[in-house]
């Protein structure tokens, strides 16, 4: 049976999710925090994801001929993690659905048949739907502005009732002074990342859209926690599609600290 027989078209959440560095596959309890989180998920019938290693404009859509490729974007590592694999398949009606969605606003929307998922996209929907037998689109960040971002994720938002699986792809606190592979991965985490997670599970869990999207204003340690904001910055296209219905009804699915950053990570109703 194809996997489009076995998908279903039912209303989805949204979600975002820390992703961590290719190593995060050797950590058993991550892994297995994914994997459950995705078995309580209902099966999407495509996933559309937003990471923070995909800034282009005008925006763009990755690979939907075939298997997705996969962008080993990330240097250094041992080389047993440029062999992983992930063979997705594309998604070309959900690429139209996208474009449908946002010509209605006047943007047109371009396609890499080149580009593959990076690992901010296929290291965790590895772990989620290890069958890889989902359909997966990467869609690019045109900006980093945060009420642009949030635009753009409520003119995403019908998708979730044709099944499509909305998720942004970042980390809660993304400082990597504070990465420390010397120490246990589950070791107490800086001050800074501690605190920045403690407010972010406080305004994400209430709802409050205009703290997150200040959060540079509004955040104890925010620059600390984000040197630069394209980790933080999916939220916003999260909170939009969650949001355009009413309110954001928001869990908080995993947290704790990994090598020193906050994976804390929630699902939108």
């Amino acid at each position: 049976m194809s996997a489009a027989t076995t998908q279903t078209s039912e209303r989805q959440p949204v979600l975002y999710l820390s992703h961590g560095a290719p190593p995060l596959a050797d950590d058993t309890t991550w892994t297995g925090e994914l994997a459950a989180w995705s078995s309580d998920l209902p099966r999407p019938s495509s996933v559309l994801i937003v990471s923070a290693h995909w800034e282009l404009a005008p925006i763009a859509v990755s690979a939907t001929s075939g298997d997705v490729p996969l962008l080993y974007d990330f240097w250094g590592f041992p080389q047993r993690y440029y062999e992983v694999t992930y063979d997705a398949p594309g998604a070309p009606e959900l690429a139209q659905s996208v474009a449908g969605l946002l010509s209605g606003v006047g943007e047109s929307l371009h396609q890499d048949p080149s580009r593959g998922l990076d690992h901010g996209a296929y290291v965790p929907l590895k772990e989620m739907f290890p069958q890889a037998d989902i359909p997966v689109l990467q869609l690019s960040m045109p900006t980093l502005d945060p009420q642009r971002l949030f635009a753009l994720g409520e003119r995403l938002a019908p998708l979730r009732d044709e099944g499509v699986l909305i998720v942004g792809s970042g980390f809660t606190t993304h400082n990597l002074a504070w990465f420390n592979p010397s120490a246990p991965s589950d070791a107490a985490p800086p001050t800074p990342s501690a605190e920045f997670d403690h407010w972010a599970a406080e305004a994400v869990g209430r709802g409050d859209v205009d703290a997150v999207l200040d959060f540079l204003a509004k955040a104890p340690a925010a620059r600390e926690a984000h040197p630069r904001t394209e980790h933080w910055a999916p939220l916003y296209v999260a909170l939009g599609a969650a949001s355009a219905s009413g309110g954001v009804d928001a869990a908080s699915v995993i947290d704790g600290f990994w090598y020193g950053l906050s994976k804390r990570s929630w699902q939108f109703a």
